[in-house]
């Protein structure tokens, strides 16, 4: 319930911007003081701001919101893919994470894997994985200006490069109806493209978030792709046939 309260909240200053307390009440069907109390938890997340008598989401003029923003939304189902990926995963695997928070998710369900290693240029992953004594390698690198989540630049390549990974599970931004991956840090495209190329199974999280929007930095195709776990059926929406395995949850 606590989630599914951030989740709908999120949603509707996302699409308003900025709402009053009493209005937010109305629309979620609680009390004000309910209302205050979530808003309260949200902003020492750094999600929103509180104003005279409402709240502002900070990250509504923001073209690459935060992680922490991102990892509240759809978490849901975001969770529900991540539990469906992980049984993708054997004993003794490498694997690579992207820094998405799809990825990050997945790192929350390793705990009961023998002899896993995992390669992460994610920096909250990375943290979550040593805190889950989960052997945890980081790509090295630098801090991304623009997603200040994530480590990126040659090092990081270099390091991805270094190995083979049993399998590699990435997200991105969004989907187009001709199958194509797109995301908006250019950057970690250039990482994810290396995941790709040195592991042996690639695995998309696709939520369903992901699909009709556009962004600017094309990835790759679904063809490229070993298997898509996604919180619904995508044959509907995409025009093209020459689609991987898929897993529904």
């Amino acid at each position: 319930m606590r989630e599914e309260q951030e989740r709908e909240m999120l949603s509707l200053l996302q699409e308003k911007g900025h709402m009053k307390i009493e209005e937010l009440a109305e629309n979620l069907y609680v009390s004000p003081s309910t209302v205050r109390r979530k808003l309260s938890e949200l902003q020492e997340k750094g999600l929103v701001t509180r104003t005279h008598g409402g709240v502002r989401i900070n990250d509504e003029n923001n073209f690459f919101p935060s992680f922490t923003f991102r990892s509240h939304q759809n978490s849901l189902e975001k969770k529900k893919i991540a539990l469906a990926a992980v049984r993708l995963i054997k004993n003794g695997d490498l694997i690579f994470l992207d820094g998405s928070t799809s990825a990050f998710f997945i790192a929350e369900y390793l705990s009961d894997f023998k002899n896993i290693k995992v390669v992460t240029n994610g920096i909250d992953t990375l943290s979550l994985l040593s805190r889950n004594d989960i052997e945890a390698y980081s790509t090295g690198g630098y801090v991304s200006p623009t997603n200040r989540s994530v480590l990126i630049g040659h090092y990081a390549e270099e390091m991805i490069a270094s190995l083979h990974a049993d399998i590699t599970f990435f997200s991105a931004q969004s989907v187009g109806k001709n199958g194509e991956v797109y995301d908006c840090f250019e950057e970690e495209n250039v990482l994810r493209r290396k995941m790709l190329q040195h592991s042996e199974k690639a695995a998309f999280l696709c939520d369903s978030t992901k699909f009709g929007k556009s962004s600017p930095f094309r990835l790759c195709s679904l063809s490229d792709v070993d298997c898509i776990v996604s919180d619904r059926d995508i044959h509907s929406y995409l025009d093209t046939k020459n689609l991987p395995d898929i897993i529904f949850v």
